[in-house]
């Protein structure tokens, strides 16, 4: 019964994830066409703001399709970081 439960607040909780994911990877995208214009940027802690509330699988897909922010170890080290952590916080949460 756990588990219908948890699945049900799952679905519910999807479009959200894909709606926040899909911004942060057109962020990623127009970030980098600004930055090839040499235009004004998107501030960095708008892509670390929106992956912290579900987007870091967008940041990450963006960083690698549009090869953005790929020299910034704290992207490349700390999105993949964020994303682990938030699957171990939905998982742990899942099991209480």
């Amino acid at each position: 019964m756990k588990i219908e439960s948890w699945l049900r607040e799952l679905a519910s909780f999807i479009p959200y994830l894909i709606g926040v994911n899909a911004i942060t990877f057109l962020f990623m995208g127009l970030d980098k066409q600004k930055a090839k214009q040499q235009k004004y940027r998107i501030p960095e802690r708008t892509f670390w703001l929106l992956a912290l509330i579900g987007g870091s699988i967008g940041a990450w897909l963006g960083m690698q399709s549009f090869r953005h922010k790929t020299k910034h170890r704290s992207f490349v080290i700390g999105i993949p970081a964020l994303f682990l952590a938030q699957v171990v916080i939905i998982i742990s949460y899942s099991f209480l």
